[in-house]
Order: structure tokens, then sequence, then C-alpha cells
């Protein structure tokens, strides 16, 4: 941790005594959060440059996104500035106090995050409706084809047959022709015929 005792583990070679650095380095975080807690601004900067990265650290691997990393690691730090007073030295260390404040606003964050997503999907599905004019569309088409059913059982096997090939069907005069076996101004009389049956029945124009 910059400016503060690095937390080694173990013991320095050939001493076989306990290292006694990690008890230094805690110490000194304790100390700082306590000038903090009296409103000690420069304690505060002291703590956030020996601990930030550490705190960041932990919170990235919660919300595992940079961007959002950054805003919580700021909202735990302003939160450790507010609370620094709660610190207690006989339930934990200052190191360990700092990181469970952090990963409870992590954790805050990704909660917040799903139960956000659940809002949405469940304001979707329950608010979702089909748009005013696709649904009027829809309607007017269902109704009109009924219509043009209705029609066309009024007309004869031949008409119903050769309208359906032309404009059901897709085909060309010429090919609905062909394909009934018919002369190209027999298929013509009978789609012309018939549309006007169809037009009748339907009370188009009238």
């Amino acid at each position: 941790m910059p400016g503060l005792t690095p937390v080694p583990s173990g013991t320095p070679e050939g001493t076989g005594a306990p290292d006694t650095s990690a008890t230094d380095a805690n110490g000194q975080l304790a100390e700082l959060l306590r000038r903090s807690a009296r409103g000690d601004q420069q304690a505060f900067a002291e703590l956030y440059d020996a601990t930030s990265a550490r705190v960041h650290g932990l919170v990235l691997r919660v919300v595992r996104d940079p961007a959002q990393a950054e805003e919580v690691t700021q909202e735990a730090f302003l939160e450790i500035w507010r609370t620094a007073a709660r610190f207690d030295s006989d339930r934990g260390s200052a190191v360990s106090w700092l990181l469970t404040l952090g990963h409870r606003k992590a954790v805050d964050r990704v909660r917040s995050a799903e139960a956000s997503t659940r809002r949405d999907t469940k304001y979707h599905d329950t608010n979702h409706q089909v748009a005013h004019d696709e649904t009027a569309d829809a309607v007017t088409t269902t109704l009109e084809a009924q219509r043009v059913r209705h029609a066309m059982q009024q007309l004869t096997e031949a008409q119903r047959e050769a309208i359906g090939l032309a404009y059901f069907g897709g085909y060309t005069h010429t090919e609905v022709a062909t394909m009934l076996d018919l002369p190209v101004g027999t298929a013509k009389t009978r789609i012309r015929d018939g549309l006007i049956r169809l037009r009748d029945a339907m009370g188009v124009g009238q």
C-alpha cells in the first residue's frame, strides 16, 4: 500500500521472529481512520492513497465493469469518510473494515442493477402493446379477407378459379390461360366478369 508499511506474510528469513510489519500497517490505518472520524482531511487523503487500489480491485471483481467499479469505489470512500467513527479496532483490522464496506457497496450496485433489469423486463412484458396502427391494419385486413372469401363463394367455379390464380396466385393473364388450357381472351373475360361480380357482391362503389 503506497505510503504505508507493506503487509507481507511469514517471518523475516533467518530471524525466527514474527514479522510485525502487518501489525504496524494496520495500526497506521486504524490511526488514520480515527483521525478521519475527527474530520482530519489530510488523514483521510493518506488513507485513500494507501487503500483505494485494494478496495477498487475488490469492487471490480464484484461488479465486473471498470466504469462502475470507479463509481462504487468513490461511493465506498465517501461512506468511509462519513462513518469512520464506527470503526472499532477491537472487532477487526482496519483493512478488513474498509474491504467489507467496499464489498457491501459493490454488492448493492449489482443487486440494484439486477432489480432495475427485472423491473424493466416486467414493465415491458406487462405494458407492451401492438401499435394502434398495426392493430387497426390487422383487423381491417382480417375483415376484408372475410368479405372477399364470402364474395368469392358467389362466383362461378370458372371465375373463382381464374381470379384465384390471377390475384391470389400472382399469375399473369397469359399464365392463367396456359394453366387452365384456355385462350388468353377467354381467361381475360373470366377474370373481368369475375371481378365485376365480386365487386357487386362486396358492394364496392354502391
